[in-house]
């Protein structure tokens, strides 16, 4: 199995930034794709940025030039800077890993357990 550990979320002020870190246990697999997803109230879950192993990034448009993701698969961590925050990016955030077991092709998700962020007007 592989198990995601989000840290970093809080109350932070319109304008204000922060700093979403996940890391991975992924004994027996290989992540190939880890991000972050967020889910307001009364809303879906979204995707707002991503990255490969590659290290190919997708973005959201709702936070392109704002948010910005980066990860280190030899360390299994993904990080997400969050600049110029707003109320509408008062979310629960979750990180996301697509893994594959050993040997094997299928892609699994695998979900970390939520970290809230609120922005204050």
């Amino acid at each position: 199995q592989v198990q995601l550990v989000e840290s970093g979320g809080g109350l932070v002020q319109s304008g204000g930034s922060l700093k979403l870190s996940c890391v991975a246990s992924r004994a027996g697999f290989i992540i190939d794709v880890m991000g972050w997803y967020r889910q307001a109230p009364g809303k879906q879950r979204e995707l707002v940025a991503t990255i490969t192993s590659a290290d190919r990034t997708n973005v959201a448009d709702s936070v392109v030039g704002r948010f910005f993701v980066s990860g280190d698969f030899a360390k299994n961590t993904v990080n997400l800077v969050m600049n110029n925050l707003n109320a509408d990016d008062t979310a629960t955030y979750y990180c996301h890993a697509l893994a594959r077991r050993l040997g094997r092709s299928q892609l699994l998700d695998y979900w970390g357990p939520g970290t809230q962020v609120t922005v204050s007007s």
